[in-house]
């Protein structure tokens, strides 16, 4: 019964390494490796991802004064900028090329067909197409290229 007990708690400090580099490589959060009944499994807390969005936040509440100083200006235009907006279905990072350094799936002035990708949202390791609702052009894009989006966020207006 100690043999089995010994053998159980041996852990290949090399293979544990190996999977934390990977960790730190890819920026996974998380990496689990199974070979017959042993399983290893290395994982980070994501504290620091969760507290990006609060340094998100802090930069919306700067421009309020400008928005009380000219309300009239902001009020008429932002409604018409996003009345035709392809909203976020999640929340996620947003990517507007299929990889770095690539050409964008959509820029301002190119016409897309219903169905056309516009851009990638990831959400939880998961690339997420996200797809033209109808034909049109491409008016505005309201994201850049690695930026967190939250649901529902106005990402590109398609008119």
């Amino acid at each position: 019964m100690t043999d089995q007990t010994d053998q159980a708690m041996k852990v290949d400090i090399d293979l544990v390494r190996q999977l934390a580099e990977l960790l730190d490589a890819t920026a996974l959060t998380e990496i689990e490796v199974e070979h017959g009944d042993r399983k290893i499994r290395v994982a980070r807390k994501a504290a620091a991802v969760n507290a990006a969005p609060a340094h998100y936040a802090a930069p919306v509440a700067a421009p309020l004064p400008a928005l009380t100083a000219a309300p009239a200006e902001v009020g008429a235009s932002a409604p018409a900028s996003t009345a035709h907006a392809v909203k976020s279905p999640m929340v996620g990072t947003a990517y507007l090329a299929p990889e770095p350094g690539a050409k964008a799936f959509a820029g301002v002035g190119q016409k897309v067909a219903a169905g056309d990708t516009l851009l990638i949202v990831e959400a939880m390791k998961v690339m997420n197409p996200i797809l033209a609702p109808s034909a049109g052009t491409v008016t505005a894009v309201l994201v850049e290229a690695g930026q967190p989006v939250e649901f529902d966020q106005p990402l590109i207006v398609v008119e």
